[in-house]
């Protein structure tokens, strides 16, 4: 039996067909042929919903985004929309087994590798927080819901209520995720912004215990020979314990210079006795 080829020139009309009338595509979609077909399908709008990923992040209408982070999606996402196929399938059909359809593995993939054609649509949609993702698993839950009933018989109202239930579950979870991500972002950016002040402060301290020591130093130098515990010699050795005290709690760069700093300081302090 000869294997049938695939037609990659029919692509964009499959996805408009799908886009433009999802409940004609389902009614009339082959439930069998192989996965083949589908999966290029699949890998074909992820690569396009890559390529707007790319521009997005190129044209900087997200936060954090990058050249590299635009390549990137070019690349990964085509192939976590081809892995999330086969997963997602996996669950749909459990779902849609428990629901009482009598379809098998094949066809809950076809259906959901078809559904795939809103890939670029929702790329865009995302774009728009809180709302993107809210409109989003709408759309998925209409499209479920119509595989539901065209394609797996199951009853509307059924399909609505299951579908439904566990498009309100993702809604709340994606905003608490969102909302949980952009307070970490801002805790995140407060903490590094008091650590780049703390750090500033420790410079300031360190600059200005060297300042003493060098002035103690001087001192010392001036101070009789015989007097081998002279009051600059006092001054210098409460100035080094200061400092090492406060060495410990400064970041590795700043211990370092602190620690030149100390060592020079007790250099000093024993040619003077």
């Amino acid at each position: 039996m000869e294997q049938k080829g695939i037609d990659f020139a029919a692509i964009p009309q499959t996805a408009i067909r799908f886009i433009t009338s999802p409940a004609s595509f389902y009614r009339d979609m082959p439930k069998t042929g192989g996965f083949v077909e589908p999966l290029v399908f699949m890998v074909a709008m992820g690569v396009i919903g890559g390529l707007i990923q790319a521009v997005v992040s190129l044209l900087g209408l997200q936060l954090a985004a990058s050249m590299a982070a635009g390549v990137g999606a070019i690349i990964f996402v085509p192939i976590g929309v081809a892995i999330f196929g086969f997963v997602g399938a996996a669950i749909i059909f459990v779902i849609w087994k428990l629901m009482g359809s009598t379809e098998d593995y094949e066809t809950a993939y076809r259906c959901g590798a078809y559904a795939s054609a809103f890939t670029p649509i929702l790329m865009i949609v995302n774009l728009i927080p809180y709302a993107g993702m809210v409109v989003s698993t709408l759309i998925w839950v209409y499209l479920l819901v119509i595989a539901s009933v065209e394609v797996h018989k199951i009853a509307s109202g059924k399909a609505w209520l299951v579908f439904g239930i566990i498009g309100a579950i993702l809604v709340v979870a994606g905003i608490s995720g969102q909302i949980a991500a952009k307070k970490l972002a801002g805790d995140m950016q407060e903490s590094a912004k008091q650590m780049e002040e703390a750090s500033k402060a420790m410079q300031e301290s360190a600059k200005q215990m060297q300042e003493e020591a060098k002035k103690a130093s001087e001192a010392q130098q001036q101070a009789a020979p015989a007097q081998p515990q002279s009051e600059a010699g006092q001054q210098m050795d409460a100035a080094i314990a200061q400092m090492e005290a406060q060495m410990k709690g400064m970041p590795p760069a700043q211990q370092e210079q602190m620690r030149v700093a100390i060592e020079q300081m007790k250099k000093s302090r024993q040619g003077g006795q």
